[in-house]
Protein backbone atom coordinates (compact mmCIF):
# COMPACT_ATOMS: atom_id res chain seq x y z
CA UNK A 1 0.00 0.00 0.00
CA UNK A 2 1.04 3.67 -0.91
CA UNK A 3 0.11 6.86 1.29
CA UNK A 4 -2.07 9.17 -0.45
CA UNK A 5 -1.12 12.54 -0.24
CA UNK A 6 -4.08 13.40 1.76
CA UNK A 7 -3.08 11.15 3.91
CA UNK A 8 0.22 12.06 4.84
CA UNK A 9 -1.30 15.89 5.14
CA UNK A 10 -4.27 15.20 7.59
CA UNK A 11 -2.09 13.25 10.03
CA UNK A 12 0.77 15.99 10.07
CA UNK A 13 -1.89 18.63 10.99
CA UNK A 14 -3.25 15.72 13.27
CA UNK A 15 0.17 15.68 14.65
CA UNK A 16 0.53 19.37 15.00
CA UNK A 17 -2.84 20.05 16.81
CA UNK A 18 -2.62 17.23 19.04
CA UNK A 19 0.84 18.08 20.45
CA UNK A 20 -0.53 21.64 21.13
CA UNK A 21 -3.68 20.10 22.55
CA UNK A 22 -1.10 17.79 25.17
CA UNK A 23 -0.37 21.37 26.85
CA UNK A 24 -4.19 21.81 27.89
CA UNK A 25 -6.16 18.31 27.77
CA UNK A 26 -3.43 15.59 27.19
CA UNK A 27 -6.10 13.86 25.60
CA UNK A 28 -5.53 13.84 21.65
CA UNK A 29 -1.65 12.94 22.61
CA UNK A 30 -2.53 9.52 23.81
CA UNK A 31 -1.58 6.51 22.24
CA UNK A 32 -4.55 4.74 21.88
CA UNK A 33 -6.26 7.92 20.62
CA UNK A 34 -3.40 8.30 18.02
CA UNK A 35 -4.04 4.72 17.05
CA UNK A 36 -7.45 5.14 16.31
CA UNK A 37 -7.22 8.48 14.64
CA UNK A 38 -4.52 7.44 12.70
CA UNK A 39 -5.74 4.03 11.57
CA UNK A 40 -9.29 6.19 10.99
CA UNK A 41 -7.22 8.06 8.49
CA UNK A 42 -4.99 4.99 7.25
CA UNK A 43 -8.15 2.98 6.75
CA UNK A 44 -7.44 0.26 9.25
CA UNK A 45 -8.74 1.14 12.48
CA UNK A 46 -8.60 -2.25 13.82
CA UNK A 47 -4.59 -1.96 13.57
CA UNK A 48 -4.52 1.68 14.76
CA UNK A 49 -6.75 0.19 17.98
CA UNK A 50 -4.12 -2.57 18.76
CA UNK A 51 -0.91 -0.68 17.88
CA UNK A 52 -1.99 2.57 20.21
CA UNK A 53 -3.74 0.32 22.68
CA UNK A 54 -0.44 -1.34 23.17
CA UNK A 55 1.59 1.69 23.26
CA UNK A 56 -1.00 2.62 25.76
CA UNK A 57 -0.45 -0.30 28.19
CA UNK A 58 3.69 0.77 28.21
CA UNK A 59 2.45 4.50 28.76
CA UNK A 60 0.51 3.79 31.49
CA UNK A 61 3.84 3.63 34.39
CA UNK A 62 5.02 6.74 33.10
CA UNK A 63 4.60 10.49 33.76
CA UNK A 64 6.53 13.03 32.61
CA UNK A 65 6.56 14.43 36.46
CA UNK A 66 8.21 18.20 36.93
CA UNK A 67 8.86 18.51 32.57
CA UNK A 68 10.91 15.47 32.32
CA UNK A 69 10.69 13.90 29.14
CA UNK A 70 9.78 10.40 28.57
CA UNK A 71 9.63 8.25 25.39
CA UNK A 72 7.08 9.75 23.22
CA UNK A 73 4.46 7.21 22.71
CA UNK A 74 2.03 9.53 20.67
CA UNK A 75 5.04 9.75 17.92
CA UNK A 76 5.33 5.65 18.20
CA UNK A 77 1.79 5.00 17.63
CA UNK A 78 0.86 7.42 15.28
CA UNK A 79 4.09 5.98 12.94
CA UNK A 80 3.60 2.97 14.21
CA UNK A 81 -0.23 2.60 12.68
CA UNK A 82 0.82 4.06 9.52
CA UNK A 83 4.17 1.47 8.94
CA UNK A 84 1.63 -1.51 9.82
CA UNK A 85 -1.09 -0.63 7.28
CA UNK A 86 1.91 0.49 4.93
CA UNK A 87 3.77 -2.79 5.59
CA UNK A 88 0.79 -4.97 5.45
CA UNK A 89 2.94 -7.32 8.25
CA UNK A 90 -0.20 -6.50 11.10
CA UNK A 91 0.02 -4.69 14.26
CA UNK A 92 3.07 -6.69 15.78
CA UNK A 93 5.34 -5.08 12.99
CA UNK A 94 3.97 -1.47 14.25
CA UNK A 95 4.45 -1.81 17.92
CA UNK A 96 8.14 -3.12 17.16
CA UNK A 97 8.69 0.09 14.93
CA UNK A 98 7.16 2.50 17.03
CA UNK A 99 9.63 2.05 20.78
CA UNK A 100 12.42 2.57 18.70
CA UNK A 101 10.87 5.59 17.20
CA UNK A 102 9.39 7.08 20.31
CA UNK A 103 12.37 6.82 22.14
CA UNK A 104 14.19 8.72 19.03
CA UNK A 105 11.61 11.46 19.61
CA UNK A 106 12.42 11.16 22.91
CA UNK A 107 15.47 13.55 21.86
CA UNK A 108 13.69 15.92 19.58
CA UNK A 109 11.06 16.54 22.58
CA UNK A 110 14.88 18.02 24.50
CA UNK A 111 15.56 19.88 21.34
CA UNK A 112 11.66 21.48 21.18
CA UNK A 113 11.67 22.29 24.83
CA UNK A 114 14.90 24.55 24.43
CA UNK A 115 13.71 26.10 21.68
CA UNK A 116 10.72 27.44 23.61
CA UNK A 117 12.80 28.44 26.48
CA UNK A 118 14.56 30.96 24.41
CA UNK A 119 11.47 32.13 23.27
CA UNK A 120 10.11 32.20 27.08
CA UNK A 121 13.51 34.36 28.05
CA UNK A 122 12.21 36.58 24.89
CA UNK A 123 8.95 37.53 27.07
CA UNK A 124 10.52 38.03 29.90
CA UNK A 125 12.61 40.39 28.03
CA UNK A 126 9.81 42.26 26.70
CA UNK A 127 8.11 42.42 30.38
CA UNK A 128 10.57 44.11 31.86
CA UNK A 129 10.27 47.03 28.73
CA UNK A 130 6.76 47.07 28.85
CA UNK A 131 6.50 45.53 24.98
CA UNK A 132 3.09 44.37 25.26
CA UNK A 133 2.33 43.62 22.01
CA UNK A 134 4.97 41.07 21.72
CA UNK A 135 3.91 38.67 24.47
CA UNK A 136 1.07 37.31 22.32
CA UNK A 137 3.03 37.05 19.19
CA UNK A 138 6.03 35.43 21.24
CA UNK A 139 3.60 32.74 22.98
CA UNK A 140 1.96 31.90 19.82
CA UNK A 141 5.46 31.44 18.30
CA UNK A 142 6.29 28.94 20.85
CA UNK A 143 2.81 27.17 19.96
CA UNK A 144 3.98 27.09 16.53
CA UNK A 145 7.21 25.40 16.88
CA UNK A 146 6.26 22.78 19.55
CA UNK A 147 3.97 21.59 16.97
CA UNK A 148 6.21 21.27 14.23
CA UNK A 149 8.49 19.61 16.75
CA UNK A 150 5.66 16.27 15.82
CA UNK A 151 4.74 17.78 12.61
CA UNK A 152 7.93 17.70 10.96
CA UNK A 153 9.31 14.71 12.16
CA UNK A 154 6.39 12.77 11.30
CA UNK A 155 5.86 14.39 7.92
CA UNK A 156 9.52 13.57 6.93
CA UNK A 157 9.13 9.88 7.51
CA UNK A 158 5.64 9.51 6.32
CA UNK A 159 7.14 10.89 3.15
CA UNK A 160 10.44 8.89 3.08
CA UNK A 161 8.85 6.10 4.93
CA UNK A 162 6.36 5.28 1.83
CA UNK A 163 9.00 3.74 0.29
CA UNK A 164 11.41 3.22 2.77
CA UNK A 165 9.53 0.69 4.55
CA UNK A 166 8.23 -1.03 1.95
CA UNK A 167 11.48 -1.71 0.36
CA UNK A 168 12.41 -2.70 3.94
CA UNK A 169 9.85 -5.18 4.30
CA UNK A 170 10.20 -6.67 1.00
CA UNK A 171 14.01 -7.63 1.75
CA UNK A 172 14.44 -7.86 5.76
CA UNK A 173 14.96 -11.88 6.66
CA UNK A 174 12.14 -13.85 7.73
CA UNK A 175 13.86 -13.75 11.37
CA UNK A 176 14.26 -10.28 11.65
CA UNK A 177 10.95 -9.67 10.64
CA UNK A 178 10.00 -12.75 13.02
CA UNK A 179 11.94 -10.65 15.91
CA UNK A 180 10.24 -7.75 15.37
CA UNK A 181 6.70 -9.35 16.02
CA UNK A 182 7.81 -11.46 19.10
CA UNK A 183 9.34 -8.05 20.75
CA UNK A 184 5.66 -6.20 19.54
CA UNK A 185 4.07 -8.96 21.13
CA UNK A 186 6.47 -8.92 24.49
CA UNK A 187 5.76 -5.05 24.99
CA UNK A 188 2.73 -4.88 26.60
CA UNK A 189 4.04 -7.02 29.41
CA UNK A 190 6.47 -4.35 30.07
CA UNK A 191 4.13 -1.54 30.86
CA UNK A 192 1.64 -3.84 32.60
CA UNK A 193 4.92 -4.91 34.90
CA UNK A 194 5.72 -0.96 34.98
CA UNK A 195 1.84 -0.20 36.27
CA UNK A 196 2.00 -3.35 38.81
CA UNK A 197 5.24 -1.84 39.91
CA UNK A 198 3.19 1.03 41.52
CA UNK A 199 -0.08 0.29 42.24
CA UNK A 200 -1.20 -1.72 45.70
CA UNK A 201 -0.98 -5.06 43.95
CA UNK A 202 -0.42 -7.62 47.06
CA UNK A 203 -4.05 -5.79 48.24
CA UNK A 204 -5.48 -7.29 45.47
CA UNK A 205 -3.96 -10.58 44.02
CA UNK A 206 -7.11 -12.15 44.46
CA UNK A 207 -8.85 -10.07 41.77
CA UNK A 208 -5.87 -10.38 39.60
CA UNK A 209 -5.96 -14.19 39.68
CA UNK A 210 -9.82 -13.75 39.00
CA UNK A 211 -8.61 -11.95 35.67
CA UNK A 212 -6.33 -14.34 35.35
CA UNK A 213 -8.22 -17.24 35.30
CA UNK A 214 -11.24 -16.18 33.45
CA UNK A 215 -8.89 -15.21 30.37
CA UNK A 216 -6.16 -17.92 30.17
CA UNK A 217 -8.79 -20.93 31.51
CA UNK A 218 -12.34 -19.62 30.75
CA UNK A 219 -11.53 -17.80 27.32
CA UNK A 220 -13.16 -14.75 28.78
CA UNK A 221 -12.94 -11.68 26.04
CA UNK A 222 -11.08 -8.98 27.39
CA UNK A 223 -14.39 -6.73 26.97
CA UNK A 224 -15.75 -9.29 29.77
CA UNK A 225 -12.81 -9.20 32.22
CA UNK A 226 -12.72 -5.48 32.18
CA UNK A 227 -16.89 -5.66 33.18
CA UNK A 228 -15.97 -8.30 35.80
CA UNK A 229 -12.72 -5.85 36.70
CA UNK A 230 -15.55 -2.61 36.85
CA UNK A 231 -17.58 -4.22 39.19
CA UNK A 232 -14.79 -5.78 41.34
CA UNK A 233 -13.66 -2.00 41.31
CA UNK A 234 -16.99 -0.51 41.75
CA UNK A 235 -17.50 -3.22 45.04
CA UNK A 236 -14.14 -2.24 46.43
CA UNK A 237 -15.12 1.42 46.29
CA UNK A 238 -18.20 1.06 48.05
CA UNK A 239 -16.11 -1.00 50.68
CA UNK A 240 -13.82 1.68 51.49
CA UNK A 241 -16.22 4.83 51.24
CA UNK A 242 -18.18 3.14 54.21
CA UNK A 243 -14.94 2.95 56.31
CA UNK A 244 -14.99 5.61 59.06
CA UNK A 245 -12.77 8.56 58.19
CA UNK A 246 -10.19 8.07 61.39
CA UNK A 247 -9.75 4.54 60.19
CA UNK A 248 -9.03 5.78 56.39
CA UNK A 249 -6.67 8.16 57.72
CA UNK A 250 -5.06 6.16 60.02
CA UNK A 251 -1.75 5.92 57.92
CA UNK A 252 -0.91 2.22 57.98
CA UNK A 253 -1.06 1.87 54.34
CA UNK A 254 0.39 -1.18 52.89
CA UNK A 255 0.29 0.38 49.28
CA UNK A 256 3.67 -0.28 47.94
CA UNK A 257 5.79 2.92 47.15
CA UNK A 258 3.17 4.66 50.29
CA UNK A 259 4.37 5.96 53.53
CA UNK A 260 3.59 4.08 57.08
CA UNK A 261 2.25 5.66 59.67
CA UNK A 262 5.13 5.44 62.41
CA UNK A 263 7.65 7.42 60.01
Amino acid sequence: MHLAAYQIILITVYAFIAINDSLISNTLTQPAIAGMISGMIMGDLKTGLMVGGTLQLMRLGIAAFGGASVPDYFTGAVLGTAFAVISGKGAEYGIGLAVPVSLLMLQLDVVARFCNVFLLHRVDKAIDNMQVKRIPRLVLSGSFLWGLSRAIPILLMLLVGDVAVTTITENTPEWLMTGLKTAGGVLPVVGVGILLRYLPTKQYIPYLLLGFFLAAYLQVPMLGVSIVGMVAAMLVFKRDSDKPVAQANAGTSNFEGGFDGDE
